[in-house]
């Protein structure tokens, strides 16, 4: 019997393609192999797919402008006109051309900051305000509803990130101007909704996750103006927000807005979105976007569970007022897990991406709408799936389990490594020759085609291990010497053996799988597929000695051992649900632990551990994030505190505000940590001014991931100014992350000028001290 029409929704679908065409055809234009009309034919087509897909499944609510050549919000930033004047930009609607150069840099100009969205591994191009007022220079997502509409008759969502997140998250507007450059951004928000208004679209979807961040009343009496002016612009559209990836920080404000649908996500922040709403119920007429599939994960929903849930909740929501769909955009996870068919059963039988994620919005949505005995037994199906699943015995390691608890009591008792200054002087006397200003890379070099090639050679049997571990060799010894050559004093073997740095360990120990499809974005055209962490973590044998232990038996100087650190490999793959990720995290150090071991009793002496997503994991709320801080560092102690003092300790972050993180840093107990600072502007050099950060540390003097190559002089000035806050004597010289998407020569070029400036450095203060 019918009990009311449940619509479904999508906020955001995946772009890449199911074969990466995406990608290709951005890199593709990049190399001058596709002309830029070609470019847009086959965006356009990869766009229609998409749509035509989401129809034919029967969303009701199909998004548009989601859609992005390279990320959604600096589209928000080119339709705003918000170019920074180093890139020459004079009015007008921002060309291609242009958004890539804001993006990727030019030679002449340096890239605009790249930084993780929110939690995510997704990364967004940071706005910069330099005072400009925005101006409307297309109508974007206008456009996106028309093409949806004439190629597919499709009567789309427009989506749009919402005027309050996309102004909180602007670089360099002054303190106490926000409110003030709020209402600029309002009035064109405001055309933007009326020409759509007046187009006849009948929804719009504005994208608010950062009211799941810490508000303010004066955050929401902010909030609460832009949407009345919002609304005075366009008073017969829909206007939906939605918020995603934690609970909303004051329900009873968000749901004062003068807007349609509130968009909850209810598997991120489903207790205390669940509780609030409880407590201050809904306005009447009102409708509610249910986040109820989650849309960062890969595992199926509980289809049971959540049709009881929602019907417990129909007491507060009409049921003819829920809106049914993933948690957030589907951006996050991959395409399908169709195609996945080499995947142990019973692991491909647990998997949802997103083409399956939206299968069962609809499938949850129809049994509410109209139960059958048909959709009764498909929710059942979906319940004992789940609950079989999560009693696979396939998955589960007993003595993994009992070790890591052992090794956890003795880390409480014991946690912590000799003293810093006791383990500085114990590696000082093992490296003597090692200089003032030490310089090094952060791990990985160039991956050519030559090295892609061979890999795959030997992944197809077409090479023996024979050939491909001889290759290897080759490659190793070739870039040893280059290091060498460039005068580098600390050098690294290369991980021309590691396609990815956490699917390469995930190979090598036991509870992980790998998809053969599983890509997704993570910034511009980089893609990757994150392992599927399924089980209980084991390690199985020495994963990095040869290749390292072959590069230091070439040089004299020292070669670091590169392992990629428990919280990134968590949170850099999809986990498994059934148990807390602490658990993960712990005994994923437990493994990288006795991998330290063996690279000490194979000679090396220099072992780092990369943490480049540590931040990226931590809750939105502060409440969680305290005890997130707690259980990362001790997975990083766990995985560390078992080397001997004279083992010197690295560890790497990158793409993060650091400004609340030198705490939890410092805890780490890393004898060098190198971040991530080229981009930013030096805001982690006025961290360090107000924060004294008394162990080793590197700041990354050029950005890796522009194809510019920095003058000599340009990195000397960041030198210069990064040692008026911290000391020559605990000041490493770096780039900010790992080198392996660079090509050979503008890697030698720009490592050769990084060498140069500190040697000049180093030779000023040399002469300045005989003085």
């Amino acid at each position: 019997m019918a009990k009311g029409q449940v619509m479904t929704s999508v906020s955001g679908y995946p772009r890449i393609g199911y074969d990466r065409e995406w990608k290709k055809a951005l890199e593709q234009y990049w190399a001058g192999k596709l002309t830029l009309s070609e470019l847009e034919a086959e965006m356009e087509r990869i766009e229609l797919l998409r749509l035509a897909k989401l129809k034919e499944e029967g969303i009701d609510f199909i998004p548009v402008n989601d859609f992005s050549w390279y990320d959604h919000v600096l589209d928000m930033t080119a339709m705003f006109g918000l170019s920074p004047e180093r890139f020459g930009y004079e009015g007008g609607p921002i060309t291609a051309d242009l958004i890539f150069a804001l993006a990727r840099g030019t030679e002449t100009a340096v890239a605009c900051e790249m930084t993780k969205w929110f939690n995510t591994n997704y990364h967004y191009i940071v706005p910069e305000w330099e005072g400009k007022p925005p101006v409307l220079t297309e109508n974007r997502p206008l456009a996106s509803y028309r093409r949806a509409k004439e190629k597919l008759g499709i009567e789309g969502k427009p989506v749009l990130v919402g005027p309050y997140t996309y102004v909180r998250f602007i670089k360099g507007i002054p303190q106490g101007e926000r409110r003030q450059v709020l209402d600029q951004f309002a009035e064109v928000y405001g055309r933007i909704l009326h020409e759509l208004e007046a187009e006849g679209v009948s929804c719009v979807q504005l994208d608010e996750p950062a009211f799941v961040k810490p508000m303010t009343a004066d955050d929401w009496q902010a909030a609460q103006a832009v949407y009345e002016r919002l609304r005075q612009a366009a008073p017969g559209l829909t206007i939906w927000v939605q918020t995603y990836f934690d609970s909303v920080s004051g329900l009873d404000s968000f749901l004062q807005l003068p807007v349609d649908v509130y968009g909850l996500d209810f598997v991120h922040g489903k207790e205390r979105n669940e509780a609030a709403l409880r407590q201050t119920g809904i306005p009447s007429g009102k409708r509610v976007a249910f986040g109820i599939i989650d849309g960062r994960n890969i595992w199926r929903t509980d289809l049971l569970a959540a049709a009881t849930w929602l019907e417990s909740i129909e007491p507060i929501v009409p049921r003819s007022h829920w809106i049914v769909q993933p948690s957030c955009s589907l951006l996050h996870v991959p395409l399908t897990a169709e195609r996945e068919e080499a995947l142990p059963g019973y692991i491909r039988g647990a998997l949802a991406f997103a083409d399956e994620k939206v299968a069962e919005t609809v499938r949850l949505a129809a049994h509410l709408s109209e139960p059958t005995a048909e959709s009764a037994a498909l929710l059942e199906a979906s319940a004992a799936t789940v609950l079989a699943w999560r009693e696979e015995p396939l998955r589960k390691r007993p003595h993994v389990v009992e070790a890591v608890e052992g090794l956890i009591r003795d880390a409480e008792a014991d946690g912590r490594r000799a003293l810093y200054e006791q383990r500085r002087e114990a590696q000082r006397r093992r490296w003597p020759e090692l200089p003032l200003l030490p310089t090094t890379t952060i791990g990985s070099l160039p991956q050519t085609a030559e090295i892609r090639k061979a890999r795959l050679r030997f992944r197809k049997g077409e090479w023996s291990t024979e050939a491909y571990e001889s290759f290897l060799r080759q490659e190793i010894e070739r870039w040893v010497r280059i290091q060498e050559e460039i005068g580098l004093d600390v050098l690294v073997h290369g991980e021309f053996e590691r396609t990815d740095m956490v699917e390469y360990f995930g190979e090598k120990l036991d509870g992980f799988v790998f998809t053969k499809f599983g890509w997704v974005q993570s910034y511009g055209s980089r893609c990757v597929k994150p392992p599927i962490l399924y089980g209980d973590v084991d390690f199985r044998e020495a994963m990095t000695v040869a290749e390292t232990a072959y590069a230091q038996s070439l040089t004299k100087r020292p070669v670091k051992g590169m392992l990629t650190g428990p919280v990134t490999i968590l949170n850099w793959s999809f986990v498994r649900d059934d148990v807390p990720r602490e658990q993960c995290a712990y005994q994923l150090a437990y493994a990288l632990r006795q991998e330290i071991k063996e690279l000490e009793q194979a000679g090396i002496g220099m072992i780092q551990v990369d943490e480049p997503a540590m931040k990226e994991g931590m809750p939105l709320k502060a409440e969680d994030a305290a005890r997130y801080r707690e259980w990362a560092v001790l997975a990083f102690l766990l995985a560390t505190n078992g080397a001997v003092p004279e083992t010197q300790i690295h560890t790497h972050m990158c793409y993060c505000d650091f400004s609340d993180m030198v705490e939890t840093i410092r805890r780490m107990d890393a004898d060098v940590i190198s971040l991530e600072t080229a981009r930013s502007g030096g805001d982690m050099v006025d961290t360090l001014r107000k924060e004294r950060y008394e162990l080793g540390i590197g700041l990354g003097v050029y950005d890796i991931h522009s194809p510019r190559v920095p003058s000599v002089g340009e990195i000397e000035r960041f030198i210069e100014t990064a040692l008026t806050v911290l000391p020559a004597e605990s000041f490493w010289i770096n780039p900010d992350c790992g080198l392996k998407t660079r090509n050979e020569p503008e890697t030698v070029a720009a490592l050769k000028h990084m060498v140069e400036a500190t040697v000049s450095v180093r030779q000023a203060r040399s002469a300045a001290a005989k003085r």
